[in-house]
């Protein structure tokens, strides 16, 4: 495609200096194409919210010019916040065949399977975005069927390459398509967007095969039970245990919901192999001698709410852990998660199972990372030789060693852009730079609400859930603005009524007191009169208790 003098802007609306909610987006004059929609799970202050995805007030001012959004692999860190953002873009999604099965179920559970055009690639295909042209090239990483995505622009290559390592013994026996990635990089390529995920991890990542001998390993060694937790998408990971339990006559009973899903699709279309007359019920394991049974199951991450962490809790439908069980969770803890796993190996641990976990097989690791390490990345940026250098989806530090890397194989300081959400960089005759910035954020899910609960709601909970509320009732009279009934007050969270009867009742004196002095001064509206007993009451109670719950008074009129 000719060169024009036609700006170029990239920019990430979620992924970078955090792990999870990556969106991507490349502009190019009235074309814009986005790459990924995922969700990030929420971090610690985020009290009651059950996932963040981006804000896409920028791509909704702009719909018109949104050609469509590439999903590069089926992560929920990349497909997650898709059901919510086609509900406020109707634009095409690309996507590979497994990638598609589980957007399809995404979708479907949200009611716009039917009216979203869905678009299947695969890694030859071209796909036209207005003046823009995608072309993909295969990549390794944890889940099958990934890509990275070469988009041809006016002012020249900008290339994403998606979550990658480069095994070298895949379990699929597809390989990344390194003589690809190299001929991009021979017509030259003005960015690169790259993963900076393990950019802290020195050498090269194993390879999953290695994680097929060692849990082997294990299978071989085990009389009792075995339970495997692993991430439901790592279709790679549960053909794995498959084989293992067929070699060593295993039957295999999957729980959790998203593990079954996984699993129906990944059959389907016929990327996991499962034997006829392998998978028991989960009623059915308790007949069946222990050395008999293999369960694979989700809660890798220590989640409350996983299948898992109830059977270590003693707290499932059907399953208990039982003394004697080997457990592997074949897993490492995402950034954030690490005392959830702590806590539930503790809790097996105790209950007598024999916990395998990380990098602590008896003979090699039980988990390697779908993510390149440093040697990775240098070769990535070696094939692709980019003139400018983004590294996107990691922490802030990930992304700051990413780009030291980037030096290192000879790209320039000033031609490498460590970005925030809603940062951008413009590429105007070949030359890039800082541009304006856009509006991004966080939308926050909570149960049915999207985006309904902000900082405001979130600075409540958390002062809820530290020093607790203080309900004050009053009945007043609408004819001389006296006390009829109360004030009643009632408290939850802040102290124990039956031990704390003087502390009350001094505080149902100061509200008396404070309406009684509202009423003589002429002060009688509502907001005024709440305003003084809450000043007044919180006074008093930080004076004694150094605390400061939330108070609320109602005042009724009659």
């Amino acid at each position: 495609m000719a060169k024009s003098n036609h700006s170029v802007l990239i920019f990430a609306l979620g992924g970078v200096g955090e792990i999870g909610k990556n969106m991507y987006v490349v502009q190019s004059g009235d074309d814009i194409v986005v790459i990924d929609a995922g969700l990030k799970f929420p971090e610690e202050e985020m009290l009651g919210i059950d996932m963040v995805i981006p804000d896409i007030t920028y791509l909704e001012e702009n719909r018109d010019k949104v050609r469509g959004i590439i999903i590069t692999h089926g992560h929920e860190d990349h497909i997650g916040g898709l059901s919510y953002v086609l509900k406020h873009l109707k634009v095409p999604v690309y996507a590979t065949k497994l990638t598609l099965g589980l957007i399809d179920a995404k979708l479907k559970e949200a009611g716009i399977l039917n009216e979203t055009k869905r678009v299947l690639i695969n890694s030859d295909s071209e796909v036209v975005l207005g003046k823009m042209k995608a072309t993909f090239f295969r990549v390794n990483h944890s889940i099958p069927d990934c890509v990275g995505v070469c988009l041809d622009t006016p002012e020249g290559y900008v290339v994403h390459t998606g979550d990658f390592k480069f095994d070298q013994t895949p379990i699929n026996n597809q390989a990344a398509d390194l003589a690809k990635m190299a001929m991009i990089g021979d017509r030259g390529v003005l960015c690169l967007l790259s993963d900076s995920t393990n950019a802290e991890r020195p050498g090269f990542t194993g390879s999953e095969r290695s994680v097929g001998i060692a849990i082997k390993d294990v299978f071989s060694k085990a009389t009792g039970r075995i339970v495997v937790s692993t991430f439901a998408s790592n279709v790679h990971r549960i053909q794995q245990v498959v084989d293992a339990a067929v070699q060593f006559n295993r039957k295999l009973t999957v729980v959790g919901r998203s593990m079954q899903n996984v699993m129906n699709i990944s059959r389907e279309l016929g990327y996991l192999f499962v034997p006829d007359g392998l998978i028991v019920e989960s009623d059915e394991i308790n007949k069946l001698p222990a050395e008999q049974v293999v369960i694979l199951s989700t809660g890798s991450q220590g989640e409350p709410m996983s299948a898992l962490t109830r059977m270590a809790r003693s707290a499932h439908r059907k399953i208990d852990i039982l003394p004697g069980d080997t457990v592997i969770i074949a897993a490492t803890p995402i950034p954030g998660n690490e005392k959830y796993v702590a806590r539930t190996i503790d809790q097996l641990s105790r209950i007598g199972a024999d916990v395998i976990y990380g990098g602590h097989g008896p003979n090699g690791t039980v988990h390697v990372s779908g993510h390149g390490s440093q040697e990775e990345l240098r070769l990535m940026l070696n094939l692709m030789k980019p003139k400018y250098f983004i590294p996107v989806h990691g922490e802030y530090r990930m992304l700051k060693t990413h780009s030291l890397l980037a030096e290192q194989v000879g790209i320039p300081e000033e031609n490498i852009f460590l970005l925030d959400n809603g940062d951008t960089v413009e590429i105007s005759g070949g030359r890039a730079r800082y541009g304006p910035k856009v509006h991004a954020g966080n939308v926050l899910i909570d149960g049915l609400g999207v985006g309904d609960v902000g900082n405001i709601v979130l600075r409540d909970r958390k002062l809820l859930s530290q020093d607790g509320i203080l309900v004050v009732v009053v009945t007043l009279s609408k004819q001389n603005g006296t006390i009829l009934s109360g004030p009643d007050i009632i408290s939850r969270g802040f102290v124990y009524v039956r031990e704390s009867e003087e502390l009350l009742d001094e505080a149902n004196r100061i509200v008396t007191q404070t309406l009684v002095k509202c009423m003589e001064e002429n002060v009688n509206e509502w907001s005024s009169l709440k305003n003084n007993v809450k000043e007044s009451l919180g006074r008093y109670l930080y004076e004694q208790t150094r605390r400061r719950p939330m108070i609320l008074p109602i005042i009724m009129e009659v």
